[in-house]
Order: C-alpha cells, then structure tokens, then sequence
C-alpha cells in the first residue's frame, strides 16, 4: 500500500521506528468531517488531546491514495510526515508548533522524492524548483493560514538548499546525517536550525 511504502521511506530516511501505522488511522471524508476535518484540503491531520491522551485521524482524498501526479503523491507523504512527527513528538512528551509540523513536512517530501530518484542526476535541482519556487497554495486558506503555509515553504526551501551541495556530490551518508540531525531537533531549536 501507498502510505506504508511512504511511511517506511520516511522511518528509513530518519532512522526511526513509529510503532503506529498511518494506514490504520485514515478516516473517510464523513468520518473526518464528525471529528471536526475542515473538508477544505484533500490531506488533513486531525489530533484531539484529551485526558492526557493523544488521538489521531488521517484524512486522504480517494485521489491522493491513487496518485497520478507528484502533487497527490505528496499530499500523501504530506499526512504520513505529519502523521509520525505528530507521533514522535507525542511519544517524546513534547510540544510541537504547526509551522514546525508544516516546515518538516515540506523537508520530508523533498527528502522522499530526491531519494526515490537518486540514480538520477539533476532530479534533486529539478525537484527543488518544483516543490519550493513552483508551489501554489490552496485558496481556501485563510490569511493565518497563508502566512504559515509560506514560511513553512519559506524555511524548508533554504534548508534543503544547503542539501542540494550533498546532493550534486552524491554524498549519501552525510545527507542522511544532515536529515537526522535536523529532524530530531524540536520546537525553537528547529525553526532556528532551518533559518541559518
């Protein structure tokens, strides 16, 4: 299944183990909508923490778990980075924002495809482009939303820049490590990271 291989690419990437399966917490869109899914974006991470317990739902459209084209391919690796950080983060006892959840997220899908493709040369400058400086955003977003969504964009494109010197020299082993490094970074220290 499509959310598992994108799962366990990501959990290879990061070195990292999420005990929960994103494939087990996806809601249909009635489902997503009873449990408060805004219905606005074909990809929605809905948590609910209650009691000191965390609950999760992922919300795919049927046309993200049947992607055609690289923008549904990364919704869908969009909810599963979403769905594992949100995990981690819980699982680490600690808080995360929305942007940081957004910034990763952005890092994620250039990781996973830039990786998916590493026997060919100039995919990564070619995947940049497309995912940072080709980006639209949905119109449905409000100005709060907006806002967050572009420097989520704004942060992850000048972090995967400083990949793209890993990448040229097909130094696989330090790109992981640059990857790991920043993603177990949290919070302050992460968003500062991303920023130099």
């Amino acid at each position: 299944m499509l959310l598992d291989r994108i799962q366990n690419h990501l959990e290879s990437i990061y070195g990292i183990r999420c005990e929960l399966r994103a494939q087990d917490f996806l809601l249909g869109e009635e489902q997503a909508k009873a449990l408060g899914g805004t219905g606005r974006a074909r990809e929605e991470l809905l948590v609910r923490e209650e009691g000191g317990e965390l609950e999760l739902g992922l919300y795919l459209h049927p046309d993200v778990l049947a992607p055609k084209d690289l923008a549904a391919f990364c919704e869908a690796a969009e909810g599963v980075s979403h769905f594992i950080y949100m995990s981690r983060t819980a699982q680490l006892d600690r808080h995360v924002s929305l942007l940081e959840l957004e910034a990763q997220a952005e890092i994620d899908k250039f990781a996973i495809c830039v990786l998916g493709r590493w026997e060919s040369r100039g995919a990564a400058s070619v995947m940049f482009e497309r995912l940072f400086d080709e980006v639209r955003f949905r119109e449905t977003l409000s100005p709060e939303e907006l806002d967050r969504y572009r420097e989520a964009n704004r942060l992850a494109r000048a972090y995967c820049a400083r990949l793209l010197p890993l990448l040229a020299v097909r130094s696989l082993e330090r790109l992981l490590s640059e990857l790991r490094y920043s993603y177990r970074l949290g919070a302050k220290a992460k968003l500062d990271y991303l920023r130099r």
